[in-house]
């Protein structure tokens, strides 16, 4: 099946990294820190991080690798529990598969759920897993685009329909 690939500008993802900022600072609860999550997590994260003020962390999610981010999901959990509030950041929220495992995990960890946070630059309402802050809602129901974010468009077409196909009940 080949998708409908969406490639965002940077243009875009700057006015979307914006928004995000807002929504962030209008709001009474801070986060003590940022939390990217790689892969797709890490450039928004930064770029928010700059944009804030707020120290960024980073934990690796995507690689696939059993255990690898353990160690960093208790750290987190432990920092929650001496009193910090962590927001985490990421691309997409498309069926919630990444942030309710990190939720689940941060929580197995002894995490408090009111000290944790969600920020993406695009959720969709139809998700498992529901955001805090996010630029644009879209409705998976209906927009079936495969987002290509400006740190992934270097990649190679194939690599982009690959990945897209991986998860094709969200492109039909």
């Amino acid at each position: 099946m080949q998708p409908d690939l969406a490639y965002i500008s940077h243009e875009r993802f700057l006015a979307d990294l914006e928004a995000v900022a807002q929504r962030i600072e209008a709001d009474d609860w801070r986060p003590d820190f940022l939390v990217g999550i790689g892969r797709g997590g890490l450039v928004p994260a930064a770029y928010l991080s700059h944009r804030t003020g707020i120290a960024m962390l980073s934990v690796d999610h995507s690689s696939g690798e059993p255990g690898f981010a353990d160690e960093l999901l208790a750290k987190l959990a432990a920092k929650m529990r001496g009193g910090m509030n962590l927001l985490i950041v990421d691309d997409i929220n498309d069926s919630g598969t990444t942030i309710a495992f990190l939720r689940e995990a941060i929580a197995a960890y002894g995490g408090i759920a009111d000290r944790l946070r969600i920020a993406v630059l695009i959720t969709n309402v139809r998700s498992r897993a529901k955001v805090d802050y996010w630029s644009e809602a879209i409705d998976r129901a209906e927009d079936k685009r495969w987002f290509v974010f400006p740190w992934e468009a270097v990649a190679p077409r194939e690599a982009l329909v690959e990945a897209a196909n991986e998860v094709p009940e969200r492109l039909r």
